[in-house]
């Protein structure tokens, strides 16, 4: 996020906070999992289709064959599995391409739960810490929201802000996506009786960015 999309922000935070009472901090990381299966499993899709491909042909073509035709498909083979595997790398469609939803799911979760905890969010007095973490790699939103809240907004609450931040996460518009999440989390906690106090700012207002795994 550019220097003005963190000023607004926190702004928003600020803003937040002092009409609700609640801690909130918003988040941004880069990928939740290293996810070292993909290149393999893209090595071996590229191998696999290579050889189904000569296979037809040779079959189509049996004149073709000659004593060298197995070094040649040796080397299809092996360099359709490592085309694959570089766009594995380094083209994040392809890479999500090759991960079930739900493994992504778990890890994005699980990370977001990690930071809850590395970044003490459970520590506020009213154990109303909420951190909302945007996942880029994965494409993937979480927000964990600390014992406060329990009773008072439901799981399915949290899932409609986050069903409001998906489009912007998909067209690759992080900031924005926080900005829509800032913007309906604060009229939800007010209609949930949650009030200003007047009291400390206990955690920073400041956006967190982490490359991730």
């Amino acid at each position: 996020m550019t220097a003005d999309d963190t000023r607004q922000l926190e702004a928003l935070v600020e803003r937040l906070e002092s009409r609700t009472g609640v801690q909130i901090v918003p988040a941004v990381v880069g990928r939740a999992d290293s996810y070292d299966e993909v290149p393999w499993a893209a090595f071996g899709l590229g191998a696999a289709f290579a050889s189904l491909v000569l296979v037809v042909s040779d079959r189509l073509r049996p004149d073709w064959v000659t004593a060298s035709t197995a070094a040649m498909h040796a080397t299809v083979v092996l360099g359709a599995g490592a085309v694959c595997t570089l766009l594995a790398l380094f083209v994040p469609a392809v890479a999500r391409l090759l991960l079930h939803r739900r493994r992504t799911d778990v890890e994005v979760r699980q990370y977001a739960e990690s930071l809850f905890l590395r970044r003490a969010l459970f520590a506020t007095r009213a154990r109303t810490g909420l951190l909302v973490l945007v996942s880029l790699f994965e494409r993937r939103i979480e927000i964990i929201a600390d014992t406060g809240f329990d009773g008072r907004v439901t799981r399915a609450e949290w899932q409609d802000i986050v069903a409001r931040m998906t489009p912007h996460l998909r067209s690759g518009h992080p900031f924005d996506a926080l900005r829509e999440a800032l913007t309906a989390i604060e009229p939800l906690l007010a209609s949930k009786g949650f009030r200003g106090t007047g009291g400390d700012n206990e955690l920073p207002n400041a956006a967190v960015e982490e490359r991730g795994a």
